[in-house]
């Protein structure tokens, strides 16, 4: 077979595929199963691959690279621009090869099975995080239900709940109370397996030389820093800190005609777990500000007072995105700059 290019469009258990010769011309349009899919696949003539980034895609790329072939594996919004007439799984498939061969096309970088353990950890500890946010809403909506109403935070609530349970003078009807009790221990139960995936991140990072370089950066905890460990497993797929930066939604929109940029919000494109992290760490970091006198610190409060809280807190994650490719290129911690001598 002539094939070069093959786009394969993934699926639990029947995938379509097409391949396309040098040419772009198409030799090969197949809908095989899961067992049949790698044994095709490794009679045929190292080619360049391509899948959308999807369920199992990471899997595929490995397998697939050990049988000598190349991966590309995409974004489902860089395929459909290249989808002709109706979408369908042939159609899809036909689209992947086209956009494989394209030059500008970002490939997803394929992750190692321990990369994608890490991220399990963090996906499931999100989880649990906005179950217990709800379970919390949902706790405030039934005490208020009966004139209770808890104070403001997280922490606050939580030290107050106890006390709610142990008064029997507040009017809190018994089945009421048990059924509030139960939902205050499974509060207690995510609380605990949270702070248990914690620890495991904190051990995770303190192994890793790379991920205590990125977390000497104020703003960058272990939280951040194994996330973009196991997102990132090179740096140099990135030609320079904008385009990482780039890559997390955190540049700003662009519009530009007749020769004039207007620039906007930012694009909020990307991975948006490690963008949240980063906005999140960077609260600390301004909430910390107090008198401090070095150059981020003063930069800091001068954004402030020009554009106001929430700009400066992105333009310092965007900033915080920029020092963790350079420290992941240079491989070294990040050193404070002083304060200016006026």
């Amino acid at each position: 077979m002539d094939i070069t290019t093959i786009g394969i469009d993934l699926a639990k258990n029947s995938f379509s595929l097409v391949g396309m010769n040098k040419h772009g011309k198409v030799l090969v349009r197949k809908t095989l199963s899961r067992k049949k899919l790698l044994p095709f696949i490794a009679q045929c003539p190292p080619c360049l691959i391509g899948m959308e980034a999807c369920s199992g895609a990471h899997h595929w790329g490995r397998e697939f690279s050990k049988l000598g072939h190349r991966v590309g594996i995409i974004a489902v919004k860089f395929i459909a621009p290249y989808r002709r007439g109706d979408k369908n799984d042939n159609n899809d498939a036909e689209a992947i090869c086209e956009a494989v061969l394209r030059p500008n096309i970002w490939f997803v970088p394929i992750k190692t099975p321990d990369q994608q353990a890490v991220l399990c950890i963090h996906r499931v500890r999100q989880g649990l995080v906005r179950d217990r946010t709800r379970m919390m809403n949902q706790l405030r909506g039934l005490l208020s239900e009966f004139g209770i109403v808890m104070p403001r935070g997280r922490y606050l609530a939580q030290s107050a709940i106890g006390g709610i349970l142990e008064d029997a003078e507040n009017g809190l009807p018994m089945m009421a109370r048990g059924i509030i009790d139960d939902l205050w221990q499974r509060i207690k139960q995510a609380n605990e397996h949270i702070n248990g995936y914690d620890r495991e991140l904190s051990q995770l990072v303190k192994a890793n030389p790379v991920a205590r370089q990125i977390m000497t950066i104020p703003g960058v905890g272990d939280q951040t820093a194994s996330g973009v460990v196991a997102s990132v497993p090179d740096p140099r797929m990135f030609r320079n800190s904008r385009q990482f930066s780039a890559w997390l939604g955190l540049v700003p929109r662009q519009y530009t005609t007749g020769g004039k940029i207007k620039l906007g919000r930012i694009t909020k494109r990307g991975d948006q777990y490690l963008r949240t992290c980063l906005v999140h760490g960077v609260r600390a970091v301004v909430a910390n500000l107090r008198d401090k006198q070095d150059r981020v610190s003063c930069w800091i409060r001068a954004l402030i007072a020009r554009r106001g809280y929430l700009r400066a807190v992105v333009a310092l994650a965007a900033r915080n995105a920029r020092l963790i490719w350079t420290l992941m290129m240079k491989q070294e911690d990040y050193r404070a700059m002083p304060a200016t001598n006026r």
